[in-house]
């Protein structure tokens, strides 16, 4: 019960206005519930001619015996003057506006149980997804994005299923097993101890099965969360997998997470189906004991119970065991929400390395140098930046350069703290950037990434992605200085045309050419230009080249490159070996150097050749 405390606590206190109104009114309709079956007690006294006539009324109390009394007195009174006929009328009609009561109240229950059931989905919705989105790159390099999807989706859909769908029953169905057990209480006290002693017999039976399908979901869970996540690399690979002949590899990959899925799901599905009998067969058992023991005390006239009086007793027990049977299966099927809980928290509570300070310091702007002390980082146990230091002075162009893995990227990517150094310091005009708000900090940076992560989205809102009023003017002279407006206004709706999913409408260079666009239209101090140009034909790549020769005016720029015919003009390039820094200089000092960029100058020049 402590998941679904949990949800009461966390989710449920916002609506607890509604919450109780749907508490009152099924308060409410429980009591309408109870009166229209005790009226079958009367109602068969007056059919088999045993209702006691009454001369005298007594004073009106909140008491059994006084309402009893004063009932009777009501009935007798309406079968002296009408007959007995009218009398079994009478008590139909009240009968049915105690239905129509009940029904009415239970309505109103679940009108406010609707935003309270719907309005707990999106806020769980909406708090993992922007906990994922706080959440620092790191953290998704150790996990399959196809299950983070899963639990944003998948999971949090479980949990409108098994546990919202019960939230009205846990709500409804406990009043209406007390209230109802105070009738029996009032009618019978012995025969209502025996029932006390039954019922919590079954309901243990119970939820000791359930337990066990809480383990059971969440290895379904984790099992979705890996085929969804096999699903996802299918479709960002499907040129590779087509290109490869590896469909019919690819089919039995999944057709086995598929299986393995399916016969999980198999196993929850019956025990989920198992409830409802369970719990049903349970309840014969109970009710068949309860005829037996409660005839037995009508025929030998103990504990004062009457035929009439006993039958309305099973009748308002049979009323009692459908709310205790959908309280233990809304308990059964909880189990399953429960698990997918368990992993939505897994993602709630992962603390986020990359902190601020208590008060940040706000940058506005830098007017020094950039500085990297010492830096040391490693992914896991494996060091990827090893005593990095460098100094970039404001308006300087530098450049990065070495084989891949060697961490060029992942040096620019600890600027604007997509992740943490783990030794050393980096300062921006003397100021530690772990003192910076983070917010300020990636202000002044613009990004460009080797990879266009572009939107399904217009040119407009991509350009100004983050922008939610976007600066026309602005937009269009982002694009003009990226070399992207001839070929967006040629489109049918010029900036407002849609690009396609991740840019797929547009070539290689109009994506590089609009992601530039984008880190432009911040006009940021500081430009990062992460391989701009490595995934570029010639033609696109000369004119990426023209558009960063414009941007790099009156910016510190840093470039990380592959391609040396790219960096050339840089003030200082910095080239790097398995996390190292092994020269600087100049193109033409590291070219008199005979050392690794040299290496490297010669590799590039018989790529181009070939």
């Amino acid at each position: 019960m402590k998941g679904f405390l949990h949800i009461v606590r966390t989710y449920i206190k916002p609506y607890k206005g509604k919450a109780f109104l749907n508490i009152g009114f099924n308060l409410l309709g429980v009591i309408f519930s109870l009166a229209s079956m005790i009226l079958i007690g009367p109602f068969l006294q007056v059919l088999f001619g045993n209702q006691e006539i009454i001369s005298d009324p007594i004073p009106w109390a909140w008491t059994k015996a006084a309402i009893q009394h004063n009932f009777s007195y009501q009935v007798g009174q309406i079968i002296v003057e009408k007959g007995e006929q009218a009398a079994l009328l009478a008590i139909s009609i009240l009968v049915v506006i105690m239905f129509f009561m009940k029904t009415a109240n239970i309505y109103l229950a679940n009108f406010f149980m609707a935003p309270i059931r719907n309005g707990v989905v999106r806020d769980i919705r909406d708090k993992v997804y922007k906990k994922i989105i706080d959440l620092p790159i790191g953290f998704f390099t150790e996990e399959k994005k196809g299950d983070v999807m899963a639990r944003v989706t998948q999971d949090v859909q479980e949990i409108e299923w098994s546990i919202m769908a019960s939230l009205e029953k846990f709500f409804r169905d406990p009043l209406n097993i007390i209230i109802f057990l105070i009738g029996l209480f009032l009618i019978s006290p012995v025969l209502t101890l025996f029932v006390l002693i039954l019922l919590p017999l079954s309901a243990l039976l119970i939820g000791t099965i359930g337990k066990n399908l809480r383990k059971t979901s969440s290895r379904s869970q984790e099992q979705m969360g890996g085929l969804m996540a096999f699903l996802e690399e299918s479709l960002s690979g499907l040129r590779i997998i087509k290109a490869f002949n590896a469909q019919k590899s690819m089919e039995e990959g999944f057709q086995i997470r598929n299986e393995a899925y399916t016969r999980t799901m198999n196993q929850i599905t019956r025990k989920r189906y198992l409830a409802s009998p369970l719990s049903e067969f349970l309840g014969a058992i109970v009710i068949v004991v309860l005829l037996a023991y409660g005839g037995n005390m009508v025929l030998s006239g103990q504990g004062g119970l009457s035929a009439s009086s006993f039958i309305a007793y099973i009748a308002i027990f049979s009323q009692l065991l459908t709310p205790a049977k959908s309280f233990s299966t809304a308990f059964y099927h909880m189990q399953k929400g429960l698990a997918s809980l368990d992993r939505i928290n897994e993602i709630l509570l992962t603390e986020n390395s990359i902190l601020e300070i208590n008060e940040p310091h706000v940058i506005q702007s830098f007017t020094d140098k950039i500085e990297f002390n010492n830096v040391g980082f490693t992914y896991g146990d494996k060091s990827v930046l090893k005593g990095i230091n460098l100094k970039i002075k404001k308006g300087a162009c530098i450049a990065l350069i070495g084989r891949s893995g060697a961490g060029k990227s992942t040096l620019v990517d600890l600027l604007p703290r997509f992740y943490d150094v783990v030794s050393g310091e980096i300062y921006i005009d003397n100021q530690n950037i772990r003192d910076l708000s983070i917010h300020s900090l990636r202000n002044l940076i613009g990004y460009v990434h080797q990879d266009s992560l572009l939107f399904n989205d217009t040119f407009t809102r991509n350009i100004a992605f983050g922008d939610m009023n976007p600066d026309v003017a602005r937009v269009q002279k982002a694009a003009q200085m990226a070399f992207a407006e001839n070929f967006i206004i040629q489109t049918s709706n010029g900036y407002e045309s849609y690009i396609g999913d991740r840019g797929s409408k547009l070539s290689g260079g109009q994506r590089q050419r609009i992601s530039l666009a984008r880190a432009l239209y911040l006009d940021p101090e500081i430009l990062i230009l992460d391989e701009a140009t490595s995934a570029l034909d010639t033609e696109s790549e000369r004119l990426v080249q023209e558009a960063l020769k414009q941007v790099r005016k009156n910016r510190t720029t840093i470039i990380v490159a592959h391609r040396l015919s790219t960096i050339q003009q840089a003030d200082q390039i910095y080239v790097f070996r398995e996390g190292e820094i092994v020269e600087k200089g100049t193109h033409e000092e590291l070219m008199k150097n005979n050392g690794e960029y040299l290496k490297l100058y010669q590799e590039n020049g018989q790529e181009k050749s070939e």
